[in-house]
């Protein structure tokens, strides 16, 4: 079970090498999706399972979408690969928060933006992930 963020990021570099060996990549966040998780924590067990869990990387070549494990942590299957040219007029309303982050990204067969939440520690990933897949700095 990987619990440490770089164990984590190590697992995700071995997948995109599997799928794209000469690709690179250069930051990697883990999210959940859904509302905000202050009101999945509300709602309690229930609420969970309305929620996926992903590790989005942008690469040299794309943003990179794997599912995550709910109880490991490790990256699972490829739900889409999105060209870095068109990943960056798929993302809007990022918000860096104190807590929980989030930013809204139109998924492959999609028709509205899929929420993004993103943990404090992963924070300082976003702050890096932001810029490599807009080319526009993060907000404070």
């Amino acid at each position: 079970m990987a619990i440490r963020k770089s164990t984590m990021q190590e697992q995700v570099a071995q997948a995109i090498a599997q799928i794209n060996p000469g690709d690179r990549p250069i930051a990697t966040i883990h999210v959940q999706t859904g509302p905000s998780p202050w009101l999945i924590a509300a709602v309690g067990a229930m609420g969970t399972l309305f929620v996926k869990y992903y590790f989005v990387t942008v690469t040299e070549q794309a943003v990179v979408f794997h599912k995550a494990g709910r109880m490991s942590a490790r990256p699972k299957e490829l739900v889409a690969a999105i060209p870095r040219q068109e990943a960056a007029g798929l993302i809007s309303d990022i918000h860096r928060n104190t807590m929980w982050s989030s930013l809204k990204f139109l998924l492959p067969g999609q028709q509205k933006p899929t929420r993004l939440n993103v943990a404090r520690y992963w924070r300082n990933e976003l702050d890096q992930w932001v810029p490599a897949a807009t080319g526009m700095p993060v907000a404070s």
